[in-house]
Order: C-alpha cells, then sequence, then structure tokens
C-alpha cells in the first residue's frame, strides 16, 4: 500500500471524514525526536534516577524469560480472587467503611517491603489474601498468600488538608517482603471481615527489571484522579462543582479506592480496585492467554524509570489513560526516538498534565495535582475551569497520533477506512465496516500532521445511538524513526473486544461495546506481531 500523506487527510477532512488539525507547526518542525536527542533523554532521566536511589546504569536488566508468563498461568488458578459482599455506605456514596485500605506503594519489586493499612468498623479480624490476576485456565488468578488473621482497629479519617487532599497515615496492619519468584503482574488484596464476610480490595503492581517482549502501563494516575473517597474527594471536587477541571486540588495515593463513579451502575467489585478490572484486567487476560512476553508496570513507573522502557519492543497505555507528569510524556516520546513500539489501547489518553509531590511522611510521588492541558486551547470542550489552565505544548496528538478533542465524550462504532493496511490482515473488514459500540465512552481525534501518519479507523461519535454530538472519532498509525510504530485505538474500550475476564461487566455510556470480537482480536494480534518482528 503507497504510504498516506498529509494531502490523503485533506482529501478526508474535505469529505467530513477527518477533522484538520488545530495545531501550528513551525516550518520544518518535527514532533518526533532524533534518536540522538532520544538517547540524551534518556540518559538524562537516568543520571537524575541514579540520584533518586533507582540504579538505571546498562546491564541492570536481567536476560529475557520468553516462558516465564506461559509457566506461570499454567499454575493452578482459583476464582476465589473475586469479592462478593461489598457493603458500600449510602452517606457517603463510594466508601465500604466495614473493611478497607491502602497500600505503601503503587508498584513494588521483589524483595522490596508493603505495607497494607486497613481500618474496620467495628474492630474485628480481618483475612488478608493476595491474588495474582491473569488467565489461569480462564479462572483469572492465582492465589500466592494469605496472612494470620488480622486484628484490625477503626482508623482516623485524614483532615482535610490544604487543596482538599485527604492524606491517610494510618498505622500498618501488615507487612511483606515480596517473594524473589512472584512474577510481575497485577495483583489484588482480598480483604475480608468476619464473621459478617464484608469485602474489599487494595491493588498492587510487581514489576521487575527483566527484558521482555511488552510493557503493560497499568493507569493508577487515573484510577485516583476518579477516585472520590470518602466522599467528594477525587481530583474533580473542589468543593463547589462534581466535575471541575481547574487547578487548586491535591489527591493522595495514601487512601482506599473507593467505588467507581462512572460508565458502570452500582459496580461493587470496583471498591479497592481503581479501574483495573473495568478497563486494563480483559487486555492482560488475553496476552496471558495467549502466552505472551509481558511484564506490567505503574504511571509512575514511567516517570520515574525511563531507561526502562527500553527493555521492551513495545509498550501499551491500557484504558482510561488520562493523567501524565511531563517527563512521562517526554521519557516515552524519547523511547519511541530511540525505536520503541507503542500501543495506546486506550482513550482519552495524555489528556491531564500533573505534577507528583512528597505525602506528608516525606514519601514521593504519592500526591498529585492536575497543572495544564496537552491540547490546544478551544480544541476541547470547555469543562469547568478547564480554561484556567495552561494549554502548553507538547500536546497528546504529536506523540499518540490523535487526542481528545471536540466534545471529548461520546461512543460510536469502530468504523475501518484504510482496509489494505496490515493492520486488518484477516480481519475480512472491507472499508465502512464497523465493530459496533467499541468506541467510548472518550475517544480520540484530530490526528496531527507527522509524517507517514494514517488514520486507519474514523466515524462520526454520538451522545445517544442516534444523536451525533459533532465530534470524529479516528484511530491512527504512524511510523517511528527504527521501523518501530505507534498505534492509537482511539478508544477507552478497545480491551473489551478483547476478551471477558470471571466476573466482568460490559461497561454501558452514551455505547455499549459488544464484547469480544474476532476482528478487535486479529488486529491486536497483527499489531504485536510487527512489533516484535518489524
Amino acid at each position: 500500500m503507497a504510504e498516506r500523506t498529509l494531502s490523503d487527510y485533506v482529501a478526508d477532512q474535505k469529505s467530513g471524514l477527518v477533522r484538520p488539525s488545530r495545531m501550528s507547526f513551525t516550518p520544518g518542525m518535527s514532533p518526533l525526536l532524533s534518536r540522538r536527542e532520544a538517547l540524551q533523554a534518556l540518559a538524562a532521566g537516568g543520571a537524575g534516577l541514579a540520584l533518586a536511589g533507582c540504579a538505571t546504569q546498562p546491564g541492570r536488566f536481567s536476560r529475557p524469560q520468553r516462558d516465564l508468563i506461559r509457566q506461570e498461568n499454567a499454575r493452578p488458578g482459583t476464582r476465589d480472587w473475586q469479592i462478593q459482599r461489598v457493603s458500600i455506605d449510602p452517606a457517603t456514596k463510594w466508601r465500604s467503611p466495614a473493611i478497607e485500605g491502602y497500600v505503601s506503594q503503587t508498584s513494588v519489586r521483589a524483595g522490596e517491603q508493603l505495607t497494607f493499612h486497613l481500618s474496620a468498623q467495628p474492630a474485628g479480624p480481618v483475612r488478608l489474601e493476595l491474588f495474582r490476576l491473569g488467565y489461569y485456565g480462564g479462572l483469572g488468578g492465582r492465589k500466592v498468600h494469605e496472612f494470620p488473621i488480622l486484628n484490625v482497629a477503626p482508623q482516623v479519617d485524614p483532615p482535610v488538608g490544604r487543596q482538599r487532599l485527604r492524606d491517610c497515615a494510618w498505622s500498618a496492619a501488615a507487612e511483606l517482603i515480596i517473594p524473589r519468584d512472584w512474577v510481575s503482574g497485577v495483583y489484588l488484596g482480598k480483604l475480608t471481615r468476619t464473621p459478617d464476610g464484608a469485602q474489599s480490595y487494595v491493588i498492587f503492581i510487581v514489576r521487575d527489571d527483566r527484558r521482555a517482549d511488552f510493557i503493560v502501563q497499568c493507569s493508577d494516575n487515573t484510577w485516583q484522579a476518579y477516585n472520590r473517597w470518602p466522599t467528594q474527594f477525587s481530583l474533580y471536587d473542589n468543593g463547589e462543582h462534581e466535575w471541575w477541571w481547574g487547578g487548586g486540588v491535591s489527591i493522595s495515593f495514601n487512601r482506599p479506592y473507593g467505588k467507581y463513579c462512572q460508565a458502570f451502575n452500582d459496580y461493587t467489585n470496583t471498591t479497592g480496585s481503581g479501574e483495573f478490572l473495568l478497563f486494563e484486567f480483559p487486555l492482560a487476560y488475553w496476552l496471558e492467554q495467549h502466552g505472551y512476553d509481558v511484564t506490567y508496570i505503574s504511571n509512575g513507573d514511567t516517570h520515574r524509570d525511563p531507561a526502562g522502557l527500553l527493555r521492551a519492543k513495545g509498550f501499551f497505555s491500557v484504558g482510561h489513560d488520562e493523567y501524565w507528569t511531563l517527563e512521562m510524556y517526554r521519557h516515552v516520546q524519547a523511547a519511541v526516538a530511540a525505536g520503541l513500539n507503542v500501543a495506546f489501547f486506550s482513550g482519552n489518553a495524555i489528556c491531564g498534565k500533573i505534577r507528583y509531590d512528597r505525602d506528608q511522611r516525606g514519601a514521593a510521588d504519592r500526591i498529585f495535582e492536575r497543572i495544564g492541558v496537552y491540547g490546544p486551547p478551544g480544541g476541547t470542550r470547555e469543562f469547568i475551569a478547564m480554561s484556567s489552565l495552561p494549554h502548553e505544548r507538547p500536546y497528546a496528538n504529536e506523540l499518540i497520533g490523535a487526542h481528545s478533542t471536540g466534545p471529548v465524550t461520546g461512543g460510536a462504532d469502530w468504523t475501518c477506512v484504510a482496509p489494505d493496511h496490515w493492520l486488518f490482515a484477516g480481519t475480512g473488514m472491507k472499508r465502512g465496516d464497523s465493530i459496533p459500540g467499541l468506541v467510548g465512552w472518550e475517544w480520540h481525534g484530530d490526528p496531527a500532521p507527522i509524517p507517514g501518519l494514517e488514520v486507519v479507523a474514523s466515524s462520526p461519535t454520538y451522545s445517544e445511538p442516534g444523536k451525533p454530538n459533532d465530534g470524529i472519532f479516528t484511530a491512527t498509525i504512524y511510523p517511528g524513526p527504527r521501523k518501530n510504530v505507534v498505534f492509537n485505538a482511539g478508544t477507552i474500550w478497545w480491551s473489551v473486544g478483547l476478551s471477558e475476564p470471571p466476573g466482568f461487566r460490559r461497561p454501558k455510556s452514551y455505547s455499549t461495546p459488544q464484547g469480544p470480537d474476532p476482528r478487535v482480536q486479529r488486529i491486536t494480534a497483527n499489531l504485536l506481531e510487527r512489533m516484535l518482528h518489524g
């Protein structure tokens, strides 16, 4: 297939299929770094990390273990990781004071200590079981540890601090040195209070430093941004507005995750687990089902460890990956320039710029606030106070290929516009063929004028079926400098088209994805094959 040029996009724009970019480029300017600039950026990041105590010297990455995920998933699994009895306090709407908790780190390496900070009302014995999530013969999890019964007392709610910060300082109910043989992945701690059986989760990521084919980045910044625990104290609550989009609000990882507040009706399994089970687990489940060599990190790892991105062939942004620091952006941008493949299996990605800070006890990166927007002024629907924040370069579409634009929210069918592209090989899709309801509830559009960028799917968006909202969704792909690619699926719900793990519930907001689809699976497999073998 001939390479598409900007004139091709102009033709698409005239047809109404793709909107013109609002970005302005200086003549001769490229949104891509050179390889030399990339390596300089990664080296600078590594030097900073060395000062922070995280070694990034060459050789720190261990050898590949290509069969590690297959071997792990051959071990006995269980569905006992699912919680059954969650008691949400109607007065708070989101929290489960009967039993709740948080952990001391979002991601942790083998050999490091993790502490569990729990509260029970009233006081009583609590069972804490730990599970790694994966495929495990379709069961979705494997039990890896159980603590002796813990006696847990009520903990004091933190005061409302500066910028409405709720930063818990709960005592530790348990601690664990992560065993050396634990495989990188997402782990749930299942909390069960006896004798009444009230339950909730804690969640954490075990990361490693081995070379692997693919890195799956969890979107834990965004999980925390939407966490309203204990009542109305998310990044979106300023004391006056429920959906505030300005600055002046800080949030902490030192607090439980309350029940998720969007796109689902009373899905209590989100209590304590952020957004992982909603938008990210179906991708992890599918990857591990098929034995892909994957390793997992948090948003914070991307912020702190730029050199670690280059131990893989591909990097995945998954689900609802809205909040990035500027360091995260620059580290991924530099890694692309150095040859890393990237897939944004996500929507609304890299929209809000945040800044990390230390918590009240001095722990780094446990607090953050919103400080800007990764998009041009006027590029999106005007949310409350959004115009009060800087809208500065870099813009998200200069890295992703497209970004949040227009009404931002809405639903659509994921409609093929480039059937001859290698992405669609074996799908049978023709131009105009659609995957129903896959686009939502936030999406990407406004493709950037990156050399070689191709729009592979596009469609109008709707506030409800049959009711257009003046948005145009676009999925894109563009070449990196070393035969690598950057793919943008353009929807939060991409992983819903891959699998449905045990207990999974399909989201519904503006549109409803229809579940696993062989075309989504084949497109994803084609992309991963290209990343592996060029």
